[in-house]
C-alpha cells in the first residue's frame, strides 16, 4: 500500500536540476516530524515547509499495488512526450518507495530521483539521489549525486559533510516565512548563505525558484 499526499507535473525548483520538467510524487509521513504543528518544536526537524499529512492533496490517494500507482502517475506526464523524470519526495519517501515501484516506473520510461533526509536505507535503481540532512542522526545515505543542506542549521555545519562522496554540494537558505515564530535568530538567511558560499567555493547556492515563480 502506498499513501500519496499529492502528485503533480511542474518544474524542479531547486538544486542541480532546477528548471527541469518533472513529475512529483509526494509520499505521506516522515521519520523526523509527524507533520502536526503541535509537535513541531519537539521534533528532530522543526523548519519543514511541506504538508505531507493525509492523502487529500492534488491527485493524492492510497494505492494498493505498484502498477496502480505507476498508471496513476503516468497520466500526469504530457502525452507522447519523452524525457520522463519523476521525483519521489515527502515527508520522507524512503519510508514507502520500494523496488517494485522503481521497476514499474523504469518500465514506463522514467528516470527516477529521490529527495531524502538520508537517515534510511534506499532501494536499488534510483538514478538521482539528493540528500538533505535535517538531524544529527548519522546518515545512512552518505554518497549520491547531490547534497543539499538547508542553511543555517547550528547543529549541522556544512564542513561536517564536505568529505562525503557527492557530486554536487548546495546550500539553500532556510525559509521560515511559513512559521508563526522563527526558530533561528539570524538577520538574513539568504545573505548568510551567499557569504558562506563565497568563502567556501565547494558549495553552490540553491534557491527555491518555484516559490519565486509561484508554481507548485
Amino acid at each position: 500500500m502506498y499513501s500519496i499526499k499529492e502528485a503533480f507535473y511542474s518544474l524542479q525548483g531547486e538544486g542541480a536540476h532546477a528548471g527541469r520538467p518533472a513529475l512529483f510524487c509526494r509520499f505521506t509521513g516522515c521519520n523526523l516530524w509527524s507533520g502536526l504543528e503541535k509537535t513541531r518544536l519537539n521534533s528532530e526537524c522543526q523548519f519543514c515547509d511541506t504538508d505531507f499529512v493525509g492523502v487529500d492533496g492534488q491527485n493524492g490517494g492510497k494505492f494498493r499495488h505498484a502498477n496502480e500507482l505507476k498508471n496513476h502517475l503516468d497520466t500526469l506526464w504530457p502525452d507522447n512526450q519523452a524525457h520522463k523524470y519523476v521525483v519521489f519526495t515527502g515527508g520522507e519517501p524512503a519510508l514507502q518507495l520500494d523496488k517494485k515501484l522503481i521497476d514499474e516506473m523504469k518500465q514506463a520510461g522514467y528516470t527516477i530521483a529521490i529527495e531524502t533526509n538520508g537517515t534510511l536505507d534506499l532501494p536499488e535503481g534510483i538514478d538521482w539521489i539528493c540528500v538533505s540532512p535535517k538531524t544529527v542522526q548519522p546518515l545512512k545515505v552518505n554518497k549520491g549525486n547531490e547534497l543539499k543542506l538547508v542553511f543555517p542549521q547550528s547543529h549541522l555545519p556544512p564542513e561536517h559533510f564536505e568529505g562525503l562522496a557527492f557530486d554536487h554540494f548546495y546550500l539553500q537558505p532556510m525559509d521560515q516565512s511559513h512559521l508563526n515564530q522563527k526558530l533561528i535568530h539570524t538577520p538574513d538567511a539568504q545573505n548568510a548563505t551567499l557569504a558562506y558560499c563565497l568563502a567556501h567555493p565547494r558549495w553552490r547556492l540553491s534557491l527555491q525558484t518555484h516559490k519565486m515563480l509561484n508554481i507548485d
